[in-house]
């Protein structure tokens, strides 16, 4: 997950979403992931206080700020390049699987008042932003 400034993405070169200010966040699913995971993982976004405040101390969360995601299925976030050069994607949760748990992670975003755009399931997808801070955060539910 990234603090952004801007962040779009891409799909056969057609703009499938895209924020302002806001997090833009690269969901992955392992095989033992479930919807209690997913319904974290969104709370968890939606609550973490990696925002500015006034002081520009990041002390208030994007739920208190902009409300703004980019939400965009990410498999090889789970590579394992411990074997060689060539990365396995095993531990990576089957689309059929990952599809719907990523869904979840959306719409209980949405419940909880935020704006979520998102990338295109099961497609090549480019992703452009504009990290702030740099803020970058690895969440592990």
């Amino acid at each position: 997950m990234q603090r952004v400034s801007s962040a779009s993405v891409t799909s056969r070169g057609v703009a499938v979403g895209a924020i302002g200010a806001g997090l833009c966040v690269l969901v992955g699913v392992a095989h033992d992931d479930g919807p209690a995971h997913a319904v974290k993982l969104a709370g968890k976004l939606w609550n973490l206080r990696i925002m500015d405040d006034d002081e520009g101390v990041m002390n208030r969360s994007v739920g208190d700020t902009t409300g703004a995601l980019l939400v965009v299925s990410q498999f090889t976030l789970y590579g394992d390049t411990s074997g060689g050069r060539r990365p396995s994607w095993i531990a990576a949760a089957r689309p059929e699987y990952a599809e719907p748990l990523v869904g979840l992670v959306v719409t209980s975003l949405r419940d909880l008042g935020a704006s979520v755009a998102t990338g295109r399931f099961r497609t090549e997808m480019a992703v452009s932003l504009v990290n702030d801070g740099p803020v970058t955060v690895i969440i592990d539910i």
